[in-house]
């Protein structure tokens, strides 16, 4: 939790990609608070517990109000995505911002090819690239190989959710004029 909130306001991509490791985190530990407090709470100081504690309860809870229990992610992280999606919709119609459009530009064959490969194509295009990046994630998490072609993407993906993060971040503080 104290990791989610110094992310949120640094850096809302990782952010989001750190709160669906939680999620899937939760749920491997199929949502048992036993054993989520002996696995994961105990770890902490004493004093965080109690409210580390209440942090994973309360995600728990809206899981199960929303019925993401299996799958799928929380309203509050959609929500990012759409905010994200917004901005970054801004960002490209905007002649402002030539570095953001180079960025996506580099990245567009690769979020199309990742398209035409998933299921859902109706997702937002930013989702696709969240999901690139989390699945990557849980490959290195599995010591599983690469490949160069897995790696230009992620480069090129990162690079966009980086600028997108810093100009999110400004947005949030009122300092971006689009």
């Amino acid at each position: 939790m104290f990791i989610s909130r110094q992310l949120k306001q640094q850096n809302i991509a990782e952010y989001l990609i750190y709160m669906w490791q939680v999620e899937d985190t939760l749920r491997a530990y199929h949502c048992d608070m036993a054993a989520i407090r002996e696995n994961l709470v105990n770890r902490y100081p004493t004093e965080q517990q109690q409210e580390l504690l209440q942090w994973y309860e309360d995600l728990i809870e809206m899981m199960r109000r929303e019925e993401v229990m299996q799958q799928g992610h929380l309203q509050i992280n959609k929500n990012i995505i759409t905010w994200l999606t917004d901005l970054h919709l801004q960002l490209l119609a905007s002649s402002k911002f030539p570095y953001y459009n180079a960025a996506y530009y580099k990245a567009l064959p690769f979020i199309v090819e990742l398209r035409a490969k998933g299921a859902d194509k109706e997702k937002p295009e930013l989702e696709t690239c969240f999901d690139a990046l989390y699945g990557i994630l849980l490959l290195k998490l599995q010591k599983k190989e690469i490949s160069e072609e897995t790696k230009k993407a992620q480069e090129a993906i990162t690079s966009l959710l980086a600028m997108l993060s810093t100009y999110y971040k400004e947005d949030k503080k009122g300092e971006l004029e689009l």
